[in-house]
């Protein structure tokens, strides 16, 4: 194999293997990587335009019982610390985020035991008949695995019926590593890959955009960071011709603070911003059906993310006015809406405020404009 062909099939859009993708980790330059990553990305954002989103990623409950060795946020059911949200308190971060000029709930949880399809139905319902224009971009497939082994069901079924009840996107939530090797060591109670997979091709006949998502830097190899991502595109090539699959590619490195993964496998967080710059790039060339990658501020902080627009990224991720799973493992940058804006243009390009469907929105008049030193995050 050699580099410069590979890069040459790459921006004839072309699909290269898991060791065509391996070869390149290991032996393109980061600014060979860039390059071709920034040519593919004008490809299919031919603009200066970089979009970013208002939302809140709230809980449904922090009960669990997937035991993920990298999550600090869930409870054991039972446990003094445990809850499931109730309607009054969605009511309120739901009119916050209103007021600070969101429009979207990201609303996911644990593997609640108790919790199954007619308690994600009706909280749907009610939330929609409370807010008619709220987006519902909810839950992810180790839920919807979860949600129908308690019914007996299909993912099709499961998602069918959520989806009629009000989800309007579904996250790409839990891809981690795809590998089941992996899986098996960091997060046996969750839907394998393959199955996770599966989710995303039933949202897809179904016509419920979604999300893909990586979550490397711990115990995984470098094939199986490639096979994830040609795997991920493998399932976008399977989508109806009329429906939109993934919409965006968002990787981030495992975040390992006071973390089971980190204490019982000796996995530490150790991506460097060049690491993740050439994931980025990777990600763009690998992924060539996907039309926005996203870059992680969150976790890798302004001047790296910045970075990452000229490597193939074309998306900023979110102001978030809650999140509590990624700050919970050591995540600890933050934005202003404000700065999220600016930080974009020393980059070079036009900031532009998107909804979930990556459709552009106007910054809404009366938003509070200290959105939010809260909590931010990556989301999808």
């Amino acid at each position: 194999m050699r580099t410069d062909e590979l890069l040459q099939r790459a921006l004839q859009l072309e699909f290269l293997s898991t060791a065509e993708g391996v070869f390149l980790l290991e032996n393109a330059s980061t600014a060979e990587l860039m390059y071709v990553a920034n040519r593919l990305r004008r490809h299919h954002v031919p603009t200066d335009t970089v979009t970013w989103i208002i939302d809140r990623n709230s809980n449904t409950t922090n009960v669990c019982i997937a035991n993920c060795k990298f999550c600090n946020f869930y409870r054991r059911p039972g446990h003094e610390e445990s809850y499931i949200t109730t309607i009054e308190e969605y009511k309120q971060k739901i009119e916050e985020t209103f007021e600070f000029g969101g429009e979207q709930l990201l609303l996911q949880g644990g593997h609640h035991p108790d919790l199954g399809l007619d308690y994600y139905v009706k909280l749907f319902r009610e939330l929609k008949a409370l807010y008619p224009n709220l987006k519902l971009h909810a839950l992810g497939p180790p839920e919807i695995a979860h949600i129908t082994k308690l019914e007996g069901s299909t993912h099709y079924e499961v998602l069918k019926a959520l989806h009629e009840a009000g989800l309007d996107s579904l996250p790409g939530a839990g891809a981690e590593i795809l590998s089941d090797r992996v899986r098996r060591l960091i997060s046996k109670g969750k839907c394998g890959g393959e199955e996770w997979l599966d989710v995303m091709r039933a949202a897809h006949q179904l016509h419920i955009t979604t999300s893909a998502t990586m979550m490397f830097g711990h115990i995984e190899t470098n094939e199986e960071r490639m096979d994830h991502l040609v795997r991920i595109r493998a399932v976008q090539a399977e989508k109806p011709a009329d429906a939109k699959g993934f919409l965006a590619f968002i990787p981030w490195p495992f975040q390992d603070e006071d973390t089971i993964l980190k204490k019982i496998k000796r996995a530490r967080n150790s991506v460097t911003g060049d690491e993740y710059i050439r994931m980025i790039a990777l990600s763009r060339i690998m992924l060539p059906n996907i039309t926005n990658i996203q870059a992680s501020w969150l976790t890798v902080g302004k001047q790296v993310a910045e970075v990452c627009l000229h490597a193939g990224a074309n998306d900023f991720g979110s102001i978030m006015i809650e999140e509590n799973v990624v700050s919970a493992a050591g995540a600890r940058f933050r934005f202003t809406a404000d700065g999220i804006q600016e930080a974009i243009r020393e980059a070079g390009f036009t900031p532009q405020l998107r909804n979930q469907q990556y459709e552009y929105r106007e910054l809404p008049k009366n938003m509070k404009q200290q959105v939010l030193d809260k909590q931010a995050m990556i989301v999808d």
